[in-house]
């Protein structure tokens, strides 16, 4: 069976989208010595549920805007959705799908940041509906 290991994050200007991550989700970020401009990211310990990713230079140019996602989109847990939504905005990020219940699971919105990649946001909830 196939399992996600790793995410990426392409970004027109990976260095400004650092703080964006950093300051919502307190990941950290490493400049890799590779061949190529990449950073890993760290988004929790080892032995915690979850994958870390990287952030480069973005491939291929910007979607327009409207366009429908080609691609993964990853979730991420976090403890209180509404503060993370407005965190998420104060940063430069915008809601695109607003909070929505996943009825047993808990509470979804997604965002994108500010280079425009959309992400989600999960608060746990059992309650739901």
């Amino acid at each position: 069976m196939g399992r996600v290991i790793h995410f990426e994050i392409h970004a027109t200007e990976p260095e400004a989208l650092i703080g964006f991550y950093r300051g919502l989700f307190d990941w950290t970020f490493t400049k890799w010595e590779g061949p190529m401009p990449y950073w890993m990211i760290k988004t929790g310990e080892p032995n915690s549920p979850g994958i870390d990713g990287g952030l480069l230079p973005r491939q291929g140019g910007r979607a327009a805007p409207g366009q429908a996602v080609n691609s993964y989109v990853c979730t991420v847990d976090v403890a209180d959705l509404a503060a993370s939504i407005a965190k998420g905005s104060s940063l430069g990020g915008t809601v695109v799908v607003p909070t929505m219940a996943i009825p047993g699971i808990g509470w979804l919105a997604y965002l994108t940041d500010p280079d425009g990649n959309i992400f989600g946001m999960m608060q746990m909830d059992e309650k739901a509906a």
